[in-house]
């Protein structure tokens, strides 16, 4: 198994912003694996096997994931309380952690990773664990009861490809939120050095093809957002919301122009 450095492993999971920050904090005796102090910013770790606490970190959420959800459920009016929710592309659990805080029953964690999810998550009874699995060849019968409320944060693969599988678990007037990533959804040519897409034009293009590919599988897109936190690049994500219930409301171009332009 792979080994990797605390410090690093803590950022990509969303624990921390930067490596300085996740070094203060193991410097301080605040990092242990299970119930073992991490002494060391350089020790590595087993991703497959780590379990990770950190004391003192004062933060509402597992990960930032939370805090783009939050905004969602704020910004599109969303109630989910005893909703069956379905985490897609769960990583470290931020959409789940929240979901649950807002009153959602249950919640499955779906992530191609392993051992990824937050430990305290990962115990809580309300949470099924559906690591090392590949959302795209999901089937109907492993969801009991099926989720009426589903969120989606991939990355190197486009929201089409996920909407295709959606649509054929989840129950009926079930709501989406999907983050809209420029950077996997645009042409090759059209991303920058370092996967940053800064062109608005480029990310009007992105939007529309979303909103197409979701409206192709039965969703139909009722509102859009900017996520709150911007991509591990730094390119300016969308949060959108779908249903997969008729309706006359649509995302209009000038109301994405309107978000593009903040």
């Amino acid at each position: 198994m792979k080994k990797q450095r605390i410090d690093d492993w803590l950022v990509s999971h969303e624990y921390f912003d930067s490596v300085d920050e996740a070094k203060r904090f193991i410097m301080a005796g605040k990092v242990f694996n299970e119930h073992e102090r991490i002494h060391s910013a350089a020790e590595k770790i087993t991703p497959e096997t780590v379990k990770i606490r950190v004391k003192g970190l004062n933060k509402k959420y597992v990960s930032r994931g939370g805090y783009k959800l939050e905004k969602a459920l704020a910004a599109f009016n969303l109630d989910i309380q005893h909703k069956v929710h379905v985490d897609i592309g769960s990583s470290t659990g931020g959409f789940t952690d929240c979901a649950l805080q807002n009153g959602a029953l249950q919640s499955y964690a779906i992530d191609v990773g392993t051992n990824q999810l937050a430990y305290e998550l990962r115990i809580d009874p309300r949470v099924t664990v559906m690591e090392q699995t590949n959302f795209r060849y999901v089937t109907p019968e492993q969801f009991d009861p099926r989720p009426n409320f589903a969120t989606i944060d991939v990355s190197f693969i486009s929201l089409g490809l996920i909407f295709k599988t959606l649509k054929t678990i989840l129950a009926e007037q079930a709501e989406v939120v999907a983050l809209i990533k420029p950077q996997f959804e645009a042409e090759r040519h059209e991303v920058g050095d370092k996967g940053i897409v800064t062109d608005p034009a480029v990310h009007y293009k992105v939007i529309q093809k979303v909103l197409a590919l979701a409206q192709h599988d039965q969703f139909f897109p009722l509102a859009l957002t900017t996520s709150p936190i911007k991509g591990a690049a730094g390119n300016t994500e969308y949060l959108v919301y779908l249903s997969n219930t008729p309706s006359d409301t649509e995302i209009t171009s000038d109301m994405i122009a309107d978000v593009i332009a903040g």
